[in-house]
């Protein structure tokens, strides 16, 4: 048994629902513009391509460049550092810079949690539930960290006590704490969202939350709606669900089908983009296809003004 950190509590399903925290609420207010360019420039080129077709100086540059960015007190440059300390950077003998070290991986969550900020007491859960850098493996303390993550806005801790929701079979909270994810762009909630919505046989707002997921950068959200509309699919589902979708106007179209495949590909590399033009440059049915364009086309333009978290 441990000591509950201080101004922690334990997470009880029979509580009332937490609040439904905007982590960006507990970001500075001020981003410093000259390392704030460096830093993504960096994560760009990280997100360029699959890790083992870096070679060595390239992974090392980005190395260089985010912790210099994190050195100068970036959140979202230590955040990242912090991954690299979590996962490690080159996984290949020709491109390894940096070895998993997850004392340091906590250490900077810590210091995510020391400036009020709702990441860091996400990562400490997961320290405690795996054991890891330091933490004590101890899962009432690992849950009290996603709690306290997750009304501080940490969309990962919302997904966690959604998936905790569910398995309670409290639906109605667990689609709560998936919206509060979702609202605050997290694809992969979009996603649950999407996948609930499906086994309900709501079929049409099952495809409109994918086509969010897409939006957000959930390549897996493109990978369902690469499905729905391949021609092979139908040969293979569910007569009622194929009547169903033929109601909403969506019948297979291979054309369709292959630019959602080529967008999933895209985002399984990359899954930092956002593709807030989707519904102009691929709509969802009754709209008519326009012309391929790209990806590009997709994107959502770089915002203007100084940069923010």
């Amino acid at each position: 048994m441990h000591t509950m950190p201080a101004g922690l509590r334990a997470f009880k399903l029979s509580d009332p629902l937490p609040l439904c925290g905007r982590w960006k609420d507990h970001m500075p207010r001020d981003r410093d513009a000259n390392v704030y360019a460096r830093y993504i420039k960096a994560r760009k080129f990280w997100r360029s391509k699959i890790e083992y077709k870096f070679k060595r100086d390239e992974l090392q540059a980005i190395l260089d460049e985010v912790q210099w960015a994190a050195n100068k007190g970036d959140w979202g440059a230590i955040a990242l550092l912090s991954h690299f300390y979590f996962d490690g950077l080159g996984h290949l003998d020709t491109n390894k810079v940096l070895d998993k070290d997850g004392e340091k991986h906590v250490a900077l969550s810590r210091s995510a949690i020391a400036a009020g900020q709702a990441w860091g007491y996400y990562n400490l859960g997961v320290a405690h539930e795996y054991g890891y850098g330091g933490a004590a493996m101890d899962e009432t303390i690992s849950w009290a960290y996603f709690l306290r993550a997750a009304e501080m806005g940490s969309p990962d801790a919302q997904m966690a006590l959604a998936e905790a929701y569910g398995q309670a079979r409290r639906f109605e909270d667990e689609r709560t704490m998936l919206l509060c994810a979702f609202h605050q762009g997290h694809g992969a909630a979009a996603h649950a969202l999407g996948l609930a919505a499906e086994v309900r046989h709501q079929f049409g707002e099952a495809i409109r939350y994918y086509q969010e997921g897409v939006k957000l950068g959930y390549g897996k959200s493109a990978t369902s709606l690469m499905l729905v509309f391949n021609p092979q699919y139908w040969g293979e589902n569910d007569k009622n669900e194929e009547a169903e979708l033929r109601k909403l106007q969506i019948y297979p179209d291979p054309e369709r089908s292959g630019q959602y495949r080529e967008i999933g590909e895209i985002l399984s590399i990359n899954p930092d983009l956002r593709l807030g033009q989707l519904d102009r440059v691929l709509p969802l049915p009754p709209a008519e296809l326009p012309e391929w364009q790209g990806l590009d086309a997709a994107l959502t333009p770089e915002p203007l003004g100084s940069p923010t978290y």
